[in-house]
Parts: C-alpha cells; sequence; structure tokens
C-alpha cells in the first residue's frame, strides 16, 4: 500500500515538472528511462540544445528532511553516468548535457510547490 502511495505521488512530482519544464520552453524527450544501473526521471531538450537530466524528489512533508537531502554525491555521480550512457546509446556523445534536480513538497491541501536547481553537475 505504502509503495502504490509513493509510486502516485513520484509520478505525480515527475508530471509537475515535466509542465514546469514545458512552461520553460524545453522539450520532454524521455521519461523514466532505465538501464540496469539505475533511472533517469526525465530528459528534457533546452531551447539552447542543452540535454538535462532531472531527477526529481517528491515528498508530501519534511520530516524526514528536504527533498534535496536526498540527492548526495554518490546519486549525483549514479546519474552523470546515466546520463552518459543515454548520451551514448542515442548518438549524442560530445553533446552538451547538464544535471538538473527538481524538489516537489506537496501541501497537506494538495497544493505544490517546485524548487528547480540547474546544472548541479
Amino acid at each position: 500500500m505504502q509503495r502504490k502511495r509513493n509510486q502516485r505521488t513520484g509520478a505525480f512530482g515527475e508530471e509537475v515538472v515535466s509542465q514546469y519544464l514545458i512552461s520553460q520552453c524545453a522539450e520532454i524527450v524521455e521519461r523514466n528511462w532505465r538501464i540496469r544501473e539505475g533511472e533517469i526521471d526525465i530528459i528534457a531538450l533546452y531551447p539552447s540544445g542543452i540535454f538535462a537530466f532531472i531527477e526529481v524528489k517528491t515528498r508530501s512533508s519534511v520530516a524526514f528532511g528536504h527533498p534535496f537531502e536526498a540527492i548526495n554525491r554518490e546519486k549525483a555521480h549514479r546519474m552523470q553516468r546515466l546520463a552518459l550512457g543515454w548520451l551514448a546509446t542515442h548518438g549524442c556523445l560530445g553533446c552538451e548535457y547538464q544535471i538538473d534536480v527538481a524538489a516537489v513538497l506537496i501541501a497537506a491541501d494538495g497544493s505544490h510547490t517546485i524548487e528547480y536547481r540547474a546544472g548541479v553537475l
């Protein structure tokens, strides 16, 4: 039961961030790209031609810390390896890219906020 709720919460956060990126004129290239090493939540292409690999963390409270606290150095480096894997498998090695992170906080009344940090790695 908890797992399904967490999956719904995560999917909601990814959708909210996707809509935010579209409002910034980014193109959503792929969502939930997965290989053995892990998964990239959102891959977007900015109008500038830079690919963004986005990790989305969604929480309904900060009781266990801010969502960004879940992204440590190891997670950031895994994201970089995954990004390079995606670029390699899509013939884009050498393309400009960046790692972005997004935190979505859902309030008890259902409203939400997005905190977006571009180019963290």
